[in-house]
Formats: structure tokens, sequence, C-alpha cells
């Protein structure tokens, strides 16, 4: 049996002093000695922990205790090693960023779709099918036949739709991810576009691999998750990728037999396009990792996998904004 349990949850629910939540769930936490990220705003909560069962049916059970979570769902999973090096508990102003003010899934909402029933969802030939997730996401794994946005941040997605209405013709719609947040948004945002048979993937493609047999299913691939696995299967086993430090894309065996892949440093996908310096201290880190690794220690950077760190969606989010800066200039 794997060591360590680990728990996705979240609730779109009212908040107003969700700041004040913040000290008594990191303490919850760090008491049981669970890890992981955990985001609390004015919506709701969303977050990834793990740790021992017994630490996380803990912190389970601490916020079942509080009113505002006692009907907050999750999924479990199982990891040889902690897939995660710490625990913060952040507030946000959304606990998934789309950047649409207003959109409310307590408000209104697609129509969620049991695992069970998705497969014959999906087959009809009156549906489209959205995969609302980013493109190194889809990259390993998607449905059979589902339209793949090629977004790089979920705060590309109505975008998307805005210039897609005539790809999204068809009488209903049909949405899923990871586990379930981002199509509670993606969902509500279309039905205030004016598409009325509108559905989603209840409990997502985790909840999808957990309960529907290998043999019955319609995906393809594995599912990318946010933590040190990378990646999951059928069953929710954990998967073959592993992910490469340089652009954060998830690698397989056949990239790491590349001369253009160096651990720790670049893969196939980045080589060309990451500077000499940039190489030489990447490697002089994973030379320490390493080290650390001989003397039977954990380097604080071993953690490479842990997807798009906040250093690289700030940069992305950087460059959006320079680009609305300058077109305003432009039309000045």
């Amino acid at each position: 049996m794997s060591n360590f349990l680990v728990a996705a949850l979240y609730k779109f629910v009212t908040l107003p002093d969700f700041e004040a939540l913040q000290e008594p769930i990191q303490k919850a936490c760090d008491d049981n000695g669970v890890k992981g990220t955990l985001l609390l705003a004015s919506e709701g909560i969303n977050g990834t922990v793990a740790g021992t069962e017994e630490g996380i049916r803990a912190l389970l059970s601490f916020l079942h205790n509080m009113p505002e979570f006692r009907d907050l769902n999750h999924k479990e999973s199982w990891a040889e090693e902690m897939p995660f090096l710490r625990m913060k508990v952040r507030l946000k102003k959304e606990i998934v960023t789309m950047g649409v003010p207003g959109t409310d899934p307590q408000k209104i909402v697609g129509t969620y779709v049991k695992p069970d029933e998705w497969n014959d969802l999906i087959s009809d030939p009156d549906v489209v099918l959205v995969d609302t997730r980013n493109d190194y996401e889809v990259e390993i794994g998607t449905f059979k036949g589902a339209i793949d946005p090629k977004t790089t941040n979920f705060r590309d997605f109505p975008d998307w739709v805005q210039r897609n209405h005539n790809v999204l013709s068809k009488p209903k719609v049909a949405m899923f991810c990871t586990g379930g947040i981002r199509c509670e948004k993606s969902t509500a945002y279309i039905k205030e576009q004016g598409y009325e048979d509108v559905y989603h993937l209840e409990g997502g493609i985790l909840k999808y691999l957990e309960e529907v047999p290998k043999e019955e299913s319609l995906w393809e691939g594995e599912c990318f998750v946010f933590d040190n696995r990378v990646s999951v299967k059928h069953g929710l086993e954990e998967g073959s990728y592993d992910q490469c430090y340089g652009c954060r894309w998830p690698i397989t065996d056949d990239d790491k037999k590349s001369e253009h892949y160096i651990k720790g440093v670049c893969c196939p996908r980045c080589y060309k396009d990451t500077p000499e310096e940039k190489k030489q201290r990447s490697a002089e880190r994973q030379k320490q990792i390493d080290l650390a690794r001989e003397r039977g220690e954990q380097h604080i950077a071993i953690n490479m996998k842990e997807v798009r760190t906040l250093a690289q969606e700030k940069k992305i989010q950087e460059k959006k904004d320079q680009a609305i800066i300058d077109q305003n200039k432009a039309t000045k």
C-alpha cells in the first residue's frame, strides 16, 4: 500500500471573512503533518493536500466541523512518496482564476453528469466536447474527440469562447477538467453567454478514472495532476510521466533518451530556447540536489515537478498586462 493519502478538494461557498480562516486551517494542517496548498477566497476553498491517512482524516474532520465546509467533498488517491514539500494556505481573489468578475457557480452552472453516465453523453453526435484544461495538461491525455482550446492559462478560456462560437454551435456543450472546479466556472461563464444545454463531468477526470473501468473508458492517455506524481492512470495509479525542470512540461522516458535532455536543466522541447546561463545555473542546482541525496538529505528544491511555479505564472501574467498597456497606448 502507498504511504501517503492525497486529497483534492474544493467548494464554492460564500466566505465574507475568509481571511480569518487562514490561520486555523494552516495550524490544523501543520498539527497533522499535512502538506500541499489550499486556496481561500470570498468564493470558497480549493486545493490538494497529502499526508498520512491519519493526518488527512484529521484535517478533513476539522474542515467538516466548520459550518462553511460541512458538506465539503473531496477525491482521494495514493502516492508512494510525499508529493509536496511544504504546506501553504493562501488568500486569493478567486479559488480558480478565470478573471471574469461576477461569474458565480453558486448562481448559475452547467448540469452535473455522473462518471457512469458521461460516456453516453459525449457519444451523442449533438454534443461538442471541450477540454477546459491547459495545453501542457492536454498533451498527455484527454477524452476521445475532445476539442483542445490550446490555452496556457485558465484566464485565456473566456477569450477562446468569444473567438470560437462556431465551434460551440452544436445543441449541447459538455466540458471537463481535472477535478471539476474549472468546469464549474467555465460552464457558468458560457451559460452567461447564452448557451443553454451545458454539461460538465461531476468530480472531473479524477473521479471518472476512479470509477469507470478501463475497458469501458473513453479516456485516452494519462491525467496530469498538480503534484509530484505528475500524472495518474486508470484507478488513480501513479502515471509514467516525469516533468522537465526547464519548461515544466511532462516528459517521457523516450524524451530522457534524447541528446537534448539534461536532467534538472532542459528537455527536447526547451533545449534550444534555454539560455546557456540558465542551463549552467540549473546544472549547478541539480548537482546540489544529487549531493544532498548522496548524504541522505532532501534538498529544498528537489520537488521540481510541482507544476508551473509561481514565478512562471507571474511572468505569463506580466506579459499579458504589458500587452494591455501597449494596446491602450496605441489607441490613444
